[in-house]
């Protein structure tokens, strides 16, 4: 797949059939992005599952911090990833190791690695890479869900 743009039916699709989302890299300070995202996505309806190795066992709003993804005891189909691209590669490899697998992996922006990407998409698993979730979920998934503004799940 060209990482350059996306059909906004493509970035839907991963919005709207996602219910459990891990959040790797996730921080305990409320500043960092990945904090306040997590936030997000459980206001919208999501399960979220923060992955730290340095907070495993901690809490980040109200949800248990993993160490891993291997350690998430539910089946995980969105796996966002908050880490610097050169780590990809070795987060696919966990992904690529998770059983069930999940059906995507969304990188924040500056976070990309074709390659990485290409393995993925080559086991089935849909790759978003230098997108803000944040920002597309109101371009692309509300406007293609008329009333899903007050959340994900029922």
């Amino acid at each position: 797949m060209n990482h350059d743009t996306y059909p906004n039916s493509y970035l839907a699709d991963i919005l709207a059939t996602a219910k459990n989302v891990a959040v790797l890299g996730a921080s305990p300070d409320d500043k960092r992005p990945s904090h306040w995202i997590s936030g997000f996505l459980l206001g919208k309806g999501y399960h979220v599952f923060p992955v730290n190795p340095l907070h495993g066992g901690e809490l980040i709003l109200g949800q248990r911090v993993y160490r891993s993804l291997a350690e998430i005891p539910e089946p995980v189909h969105l796996v966002d990833v908050f880490r610097r691209s050169e780590h990809l590669d070795e987060i696919v490899d966990e992904v690529l190791a998770m059983s069930p697998r999940p059906m995507a992996i969304w990188c924040q922006l500056g976070v990309r690695d074709d390659a990485a990407a290409a393995r993925a998409e080559e086991a089935g698993i849909k790759v978003v890479m230098d997108r803000a979730l944040v920002a597309e979920y109101p371009l692309v998934y509300e406007r293609m869900h008329p009333g899903s503004a007050q959340g994900h799940a029922a």
